[in-house]
């Protein structure tokens, strides 16, 4: 499947979060994102929080500059 990421700064926080996670495959990109989710953002490890998080991911590598998505 190739390298995927998701990005932080896709998502407007009050933290303003810049923070990329890239992996090899699904789970263990899965699994870094919920850690940093759990301990920067004080978010619960929940399934909907897993769900919404495999939404969010990309393939490929982070961009330099992201486009901020619409809420």
């Amino acid at each position: 499947m190739g390298r995927m990421f998701i990005d932080c700064r896709e998502v407007p926080s009050e933290k303003n979060c810049s923070v990329a996670i890239a992996a090899d495959n699904e789970g263990e990109l899965l699994d870094a994102v919920v850690q940093h989710a759990v301990a920067v953002h004080g978010a619960k490890d929940t399934p909907e929080l897993r769900d919404e998080l495999k939404h969010a991911i990309h393939q490929g590598t982070p961009p330099m500059q992201v486009h901020h998505r619409a809420m």
